[in-house]
């Protein structure tokens, strides 16, 4: 149970931020500055996030545990994540699949893959010697 709940922290806080930073992106930056540029420009402040939110899991929810246990909270984070994904692109955005999966620009598509990488990563990176107990 403590898996699932720290990969669904980890998502939430995450995607949560990715939706308000998107929000901003798509009605603020696209159109002054492309859509290269503006995903390009959003992709730090994710990154941030991604690290922020994989600590406060990893000192939170996952202290002390084993290394399988934090990369399988990252993964299942980005399975959570590319659910998500699909889920806004197909329902929210009315994009058709393929749009959805491979529609991406050639740049900021291959940063947002890398980004994604991090993201499932994170957990496991960022636990490297962890052996504190749980902050109430």
């Amino acid at each position: 149970m403590g898996l699932l709940r720290a990969a669904a922290t980890y998502f939430a806080l995450v995607f949560g931020t990715g939706f308000v930073l998107g929000a901003v992106r798509v009605t603020l930056l696209v159109p002054r500055l492309g859509q290269r540029l503006a995903e390009l420009l959003e992709m730090p402040w994710m990154a941030l996030a991604m690290v922020l939110a994989a600590r406060l899991v990893v000192r939170r929810q996952l202290p002390g545990r084993s290394p399988l246990t934090r990369a399988a909270a990252g993964v299942l984070a980005l399975v959570f994540m590319v659910a998500a994904e699909l889920a806004v692109g197909l329902f929210l955005q009315q994009r058709p699949l393929q749009d959805v999966l491979i529609g991406r620009d050639p740049v900021s598509g291959a940063v947002y893959l890398a980004l994604l990488l991090l993201y499932a990563l994170l957990p496991l990176l960022l636990g490297r010697g962890s052996t504190t107990t749980a902050v109430p």
